[in-house]
């Protein structure tokens, strides 16, 4: 057994926040605490409160300490934390903990000020890679003529931060070789981000008489939203397909006009932000889910969304292939490409239920290759400076990327025995839940009761007082 390890995890972004870093650090975080270790959280506040504080997330209870930060004017939900004694406040956490291992999730703030001060004090410090360049020039003010000077500069800054790492790692091989080829590091390990699969079972089976079409992430530019309305609006002969869209971002207004335009505003539902305990539901209601993002590392939500045992329809860019496999478990289609993504679209709302439930079963079968038990046990060891060779986890084996068509009786057998007990294991944690917050409110309401009668007491008290004087 791994002995009981003190993480650190600086990021730039945390939950609340949605996206694929906040959402890795969290159940990454969150892993760790059910393996008996203890994590620390550095990040920006989300609000105007900061300092150290016990927060859940993923379940469980971590320590955060959260920066001081301002909300960045040109995004909806990115806050810009003040660098001006970051270096002291971190190395202040840092000592107090003495922790096994930094981890930082990303070279920019937070990320750069938190490994100058781990160097100082002579501490293990790794990194995993988030980051793309055109991710963020989006929202920066510079004209576009500049953008491909920037994004130079930036990898060439990012070379710099990341080469001072005692490990390095992104969530796939596609996104290890960009990082070495663009920053100019070497020895980037592929290590993917990981998913709890049986968190999103279920036993619904996909269907296309309702057809729903799901995207999960950010509402940014790079996602190309506008790509799946525009797509969904084409397909005149599926007057019943309806498009969720769950998150938010800059461009939620300018997507829902375009709803508007297109005259399908009816049919397209903006949800915003769901809880943890909504989120299965919401894979589990969809028809197809959709990725149509052109600069995705991994895309947890497409994990998600195949462990809920739905297809998946992706562009086929950066490292949304090492998730879908055409004709397998979904489809790709050309990037930015509108006509390709209707094709795409039309082919899963005309499969019959036996296509519908081999792209399905293909989902969950390729699903078990990002066991994040795996992705743990990996980042164990190298906070202990072990296991530093080749470690990687299933889905760049070579079994992983072979054709599938369609899957022995006796794999799929297992699925379905996995499938039932996760499905019982969820209804069993949903109850738990339930039981806990039901207790949770009774001791709330108790509190609530005995703070009424001290301060009944206490006003007794200064009457009382009043009247002596």
């Amino acid at each position: 057994m791994t002995k009981k390890l003190k993480i650190v995890i600086p990021c730039d972004t945390f939950a609340p926040d949605i996206n694929g870093a906040a959402r890795f650090a969290e159940r990454l975080g969150g892993g760790l605490v059910r393996h008996g270790h203890e994590v620390h959280i550095i990040a920006p506040s989300f609000d105007d409160s900061v300092g150290d504080r016990i927060e859940e997330h993923d379940g469980v209870q971590m320590v955060v300490h959260r920066l001081r930060s301002h909300k960045v004017p040109q995004h909806k939900t990115l806050r810009w934390p003040e660098p001006w004694g970051m270096t002291k406040r971190i190395s202040r956490i840092l000592s107090e903990v003495q922790p096994d291992a930094v981890h930082i999730q990303s070279h920019l703030m937070v990320g750069r000020f938190a490994l100058k001060a781990a160097r100082k004090q002579d501490l293990r410090v790794m990194a995993t890679n988030h980051i793309m360049p055109e991710n963020l020039l989006r929202y920066s003010l510079l004209p576009k003529f500049l953008h491909g000077l920037a994004m130079r500069v930036i990898w060439a800054d990012a070379g710099r931060i990341l080469r001072k790492m005692d490990a390095l790692t992104t969530p796939t091989k596609r996104a290890a070789e960009l990082l070495e080829a663009a920053a100019g590091v070497s020895g980037v390990l592929a290590i993917s981000c990981g998913i709890d699969a049986s968190r999103f079972a279920n036993n619904t089976p996909t269907q296309n008489q309702q057809p729903v079409a799901l995207f999960l992430g950010r509402l940014d530019d790079e996602k190309r939203i506008d790509v799946l309305l525009k797509s969904v609006a084409s397909l005149a002969d599926f007057p019943n397909l309806k498009v969720e869209l769950v998150g938010d971002g800059g461009e939620r207004e300018r997507l829902q006009q375009l709803a508007q335009q297109l005259g399908i505003a009816a049919r397209v539902e903006f949800l915003g932000h769901v809880t943890d305990e909504e989120l299965p539901g919401t894979y589990e209601r969809a028809t197809v889910f959709v990725m149509p993002s052109i600069a995705e590392l991994q895309s947890i939500a497409t994990m998600e969304a195949m462990a809920s045992g739905r297809p998946v329809i992706a562009a086929n860019a950066m490292a949304l292939p090492h998730l879908v496999h055409n004709g397998d478990n979904g489809y790709l289609f050309e990037p930015n490409n509108v006509a390709d993504l209707a094709s795409k679209l039309r082919r899963v709302l005309q499969a019959d239920e036996a296509e519908l439930a081999r792209l399905s079963e293909n989902s969950l079968h390729l699903i078990q290759s990002h066991d994040i038990e795996r992705t743990i046990k990996i980042f164990e060891d190298l906070y202990q400076g072990v296991g530093e060779d080749e470690p990687t986890t299933r889905d760049n084996e070579p079994e992983y990327f072979r054709p599938i068509g369609q899957l022995p009786d006796s794999v799929r057998k297992r699925l379905g025995e996995f499938r039932k007990d996760a499905v019982e294991l969820r209804a069993r944690a949903e109850r738990l839940r339930e039981e806990a917050r039901a207790r949770l409110g009774e001791v709330r309401a108790e509190v609530r009761e005995q703070l009424t009668e001290i301060r009944s007491e206490v006003s007794e008290a200064a009457k009382r007082l009043r009247k002596k004087r």
